[in-house]
């Protein structure tokens, strides 16, 4: 027996024609959505394994309203059923890259002539007109193969653009550090890095090259630089599920250069290498429950995304005690965000992302006890983030989720979210 969780909408993963679906729970706790598209029959996917509770973890997110929902994503731009503003704004700046990985949302590395410096510029001038300060993010294929990057960094701090952040797989930084200082005396807040795993048979099956000295070179770049770099792991069940405990405890050695993790259990759009089975997906309380087995971390550390939909992600933040145990700051830093709201969830990303400010360590010890002067620093540089963001692909779409995306991509003049660009059907 299974029975009815909430009612929304999705796409045919053929078609991609907008349609009826609803969450069902199973017997076994597992929340499937599905969906029935009159040409291409009947589809279901699995969203949650019932490691985690779903109704307590949804429970902020309302149902989609019946009369809502009913044209995405088709034609999409952010439209008045759009439920909250833009946090990050991504801007791909190039198609070529160095790499040519498994999986690429993007589907990088195709020979063509980068946009012009003046088109990017006019770009990020529009995505200011339309988002206010944002969180840009420049992305590719590999961004830093554009030698005129630093111009856009310092361009887009100019043009109003509260922090930039470069989405990249470390090569050109590991390998000319001068490019590397050239971004950050432009400006660069953020480095958002390529990091799987902490061996090199995790590259070689997802990247196709054995990467893991060369990120870790980018990643003492970066630091030497003050630089914050995000670790950015694509989670793909049997490649790298096993690796997440490891990928913790590296990080912790590599802070404070390093703020923290983004995971990304793998989506299937771009370039994938064959079609997934039910067994394949990796969903979000998969990831949160085998990162308590393999990091020591109680599961109830991890909160829902406040700004997004409960279902695209989750945060934890903690601070690493001399013994490099993490103590759980997640009440704090949830409780102090508010809800819905794209500015805040902003600056939330900035604080515990960006490298922290050069300062002398206070003489108190590391303790429960500890003065607020104390906490302070620690939090700035004994820190670690981790988070994830569970995008969605043809077969899993929710446009209940999609309402509620805050991650934005500029696209030929319009504004749309990240999981309605990069929508691709199945083949």
């Amino acid at each position: 027996m299974s029975s009815l969780v909430r009612e929304t909408r999705s796409v045919c993963p053929v078609c991609l024609q907008n349609l009826p679906a609803v969450l069902v729970r199973n017997d076994d706790g597992r929340i499937e959505l599905q969906k029935k598209c009159p040409e291409h029959g009947s589809f279901r996917v699995p969203i949650w394994q019932g490691l985690v509770d779903f109704d307590r973890w949804v429970r902020s997110s309302e149902q989609l309203s019946p009369e809502k929902g009913l044209a995405c994503p088709q034609n999409c731009g952010i439209c008045p059923e759009h439920e909250i503003g833009t946090c990050c704004a991504l801007l791909e700046v190039t198609s070529r890259c160095n790499l040519h990985c498994t999986y690429c949302f993007a589907d990088g590395g195709k020979p063509t002539e980068d946009p012009g410096i003046d088109e990017m510029k006019a770009a990020i001038r529009e995505i200011v007109r339309q988002c206010g300060s944002p969180l840009l993010q420049l992305s590719g294929g590999e961004p830093t193969l554009r030698n005129d990057l630093p111009e856009l960094v310092r361009f887009a701090k100019k043009a109003g653009c509260s922090y930039v952040q470069l989405n990249t797989n470390g090569i050109r930084l590991a390998e000319d550090p001068l490019y590397a200082k050239e971004l950050a005396d432009a400006g660069l807040d953020i480095v958002f890095l390529q990091f799987d795993g902490t061996s090199d048979d995790i590259y070689q099956s997802l990247r196709g090259a054995p990467l893991l000295q060369t990120k870790l070179e980018a990643i003492r770049i970066c630091s030497d630089l003050r630089l914050g770099v995000t670790l950015v792991p694509t989670v793909v069940k049997g490649v790298n599920d096993h690796d997440l405990g490891n990928l913790v405890a590296l990080a912790q050695t590599l802070s404070p250069g390093v703020r923290g993790i983004h995971f990304q259990p793998v989506s299937y759009f771009g370039r994938i290498p064959h079609l997934p089975g039910s067994d394949d997906r990796y969903t979000l309380d998969r990831l949160m429950a085998d990162l308590s087995e393999q990091a020591g971390i109680p599961l109830d550390c991890f909160m829902p995304s406040r700004c997004d939909h409960p279902l695209c992600g989750f945060h934890a933040s903690f601070l690493i005690s001399p013994d490099g145990k993490l103590k759980s700051l997640s009440s704090i830093t949830h409780s102090a965000r508010d809800r819905g709201c794209a500015r805040d969830n902003r600056e939330y990303v900035a604080r515990h992302w960006r490298c922290p400010p050069s300062e002398p360590a206070p003489a108190a010890s590391f303790s429960d006890e500890m003065d607020f002067d104390t906490f302070l620093y620690r939090l700035r540089h004994e820190s670690l983030t981790l988070s994830a963001m569970a995008f969605q692909d043809a077969m899993n779409l929710n446009i209940e989720r999609l309402h509620r995306c805050s991650l934005h991509v500029y696209d030929q003049g319009k504004i749309k979210p990240f999981c309605a660009r990069y929508l691709t059907p199945i083949k």
